[in-house]
């Protein structure tokens, strides 16, 4: 009878490691969606969004190469313009390496975009060496590195919103550099809790942050949200008070090095003009 219940634990031991590995190692779930905007014409063309986010480079789950890959797998997409939601950095004191500014920014170099790619630090990168980090970033080229800023990309106002989770975030700032620009608005930042701040005249707000939990309940939610409005703006995609927000699960891990129940996912976003009978 001990035997059998040793062996029972041992195959349900191994079934929980495999789910664990495949959860974390396991290419990224591309998830699309479509949010419509009045500030695109009529008969405008869509315009396409990757939406990016948790990078969180450290040794064993998430190497360089790995990086390479993904930034391969985001370009096959083909999306106009590519956003980035913070956290390239991972700290954990469980990795089994930890990289350089110089290694952590290197892979990006490989990501394009026919608009261009924007990012916005989260707090990993902050705690990390944000200075350091965002040097890196700007010998690159081909990033445009924003916080609490905007800038137009092509029928797009785009603002970068500081992580508010390390009270970075400048939303007034920020909107009043947005409405000297023309076309849809669009926000990036890290941790989805601006949301109810920010204006209902953006169409969509991007984050990440909260890796949908990281370890997840089977039947969905989880025991850490990592957001102070509980499940509600903590994964997925969110349409309130006529504004759109997408909370990546992100692709790398915190804390921890291990996913369970959630996945490595990229958004692939159309805005595209209000159907009109």
């Amino acid at each position: 009878m001990i035997k059998k219940l040793i062996v029972v634990l041992a195959v349900i031991a191994f079934g929980f490691a495999a789910k664990i590995y495949h959860d974390t190692m396991r290419d990224p779930v591309i998830v699309r969606t479509v949010v419509e905007s009045d500030s695109l014409g009529v008969g405008a063309a869509p315009i396409t969004i990757a939406l990016v986010a948790d990078i969180h480079m450290a040794g064993p789950d998430m190497p360089p190469a790995r990086v390479d890959r993904i930034v391969d797998q985001t370009n096959a997409l083909g999306a106009d313009l590519i956003a980035i939601a913070g956290d390239l950095v991972s700290e954990k004191r469980v990795a089994t390496r930890h990289y350089s500014a110089a290694e952590i920014a290197a892979p990006l170099a490989g990501l394009e975009a026919p608009l261009g790619v924007v990012f916005v630090p989260g707090n990993h990168d902050h705690w990390f060496d944000w200075p350091a980090l965002q040097a890196e970033l700007a010998k690159l080229g081909n990033v445009a590195v924003m916080e609490n800023e905007a800038a137009q990309f092509g029928p797009l106002a785009v603002g970068a919103i500081g992580d508010s989770y390390v009270d970075r975030a400048d939303i007034p700032a920020t909107m009043a550099q947005m409405r000297e620009l023309e076309g849809a608005r669009v926000i990036l930042t890290h941790s989805p809790d601006i949301f109810p701040s920010v204006p209902v005249d953006v169409d969509l707000v991007m984050a990440g942050h909260t890796h949908c939990g990281q370890v997840a309940y089977p039947w969905g939610g989880s025991p850490m949200t990592m957001s102070d409005f509980g499940e509600l703006y903590a994964c997925g995609r969110v349409d309130q008070h006529q504004k759109t927000l997408i909370t990546s699960a992100g692709l790398g891990t915190s804390l921890l090095p291990m996913r369970l129940f959630t996945q490595p996912e990229i958004w692939l976003i159309e805005l595209r003009p209000v159907a009109r009978p």
